[in-house]
């Protein structure tokens, strides 16, 4: 176990396990993203984000969401480390050739996005966990009122032009991530490297497109 967790493959292999976690995660956070647009109401995405805090299996899956964002992270930067150690001079003229085009700024999409996510965390994760998230209640029930404050905040230009930048970069690094972990667990010959690399830009699409249709309907709303 030691030298998976120590070795350059082993990393590779967590690094890719835990990015392919968190690509599934972000279709789910996207379908209730969605909720916000989908209908009038903002009690329903109020509702639907108020059980997934209170059910016990939804909280189970946040450690492991953490988790998994921490180790891709973390390993992800260790492995860029070691690369840069291992080329400390820079060649004179680098040489892309056998590289893609979205895989030579892999370290800085995820350095944005990286960026991104510490802010979203700041404006609505750590409002709710530590009881600063505007409250509403209905029926008797609390509830974080957060699609107002998402619905807030999509109305405001620059904080659109932000988010929308933000998932455009992350569409980059998942147009590679995607076809990169495949290729780490072994999936990687004439007959499936061809359909990977069209579900990731299948992929990609949907989740830069699902992510930024939400605040240009709101703003133009």
């Amino acid at each position: 176990m030691s030298g998976i967790l120590t070795s350059s493959i082993g990393k590779k292999l967590l690094m890719s396990l835990a990015g392919l976690f968190l690509i599934t995660f972000l279709l789910v956070h996207m379908g209730l993203n969605l909720l916000v647009v989908i209908f009038d109401d903002p009690m329903v995405y109020n509702k639907a984000a108020h059980f997934m805090s209170r059910n016990i299996l939804i909280k189970i899956f946040e450690i492991v969401l953490f988790g998994g964002l921490l180790l891709h992270v973390i390993y992800a930067l260790i492995l860029q480390i070691q690369n840069w150690i291992a080329r400390p001079r820079r060649y004179h003229k680098a040489n892309y050739s056998n590289t893609s085009f979205f895989s030579k700024f892999m370290i800085h999409t995820a350095a944005i996005t990286l960026i991104f996510l510490i802010i979203h965390f700041m404006d609505f994760y750590f409002k709710a966990k530590f009881g600063h998230a505007t409250e509403i209640i209905v029926d008797g029930v609390v509830y974080h009122d957060f699609a107002t404050e998402i619905l807030d905040k999509f109305k405001m230009l620059p904080f659109v032009i932000f988010y929308i930048a933000a998932f455009i970069f992350l569409g980059f690094h998942l147009a590679h991530g995607f076809q990169s972990a495949f290729k780490t667990l072994g999936i990687d010959n004439r007959k499936w490297t061809p359909v990977i690399q069209v579900l990731a830009i299948i992929y990609t699409t949907i989740v830069v497109a699902g992510y930024s249709i939400i605040p240009l309907i709101t703003y133009f709303s």
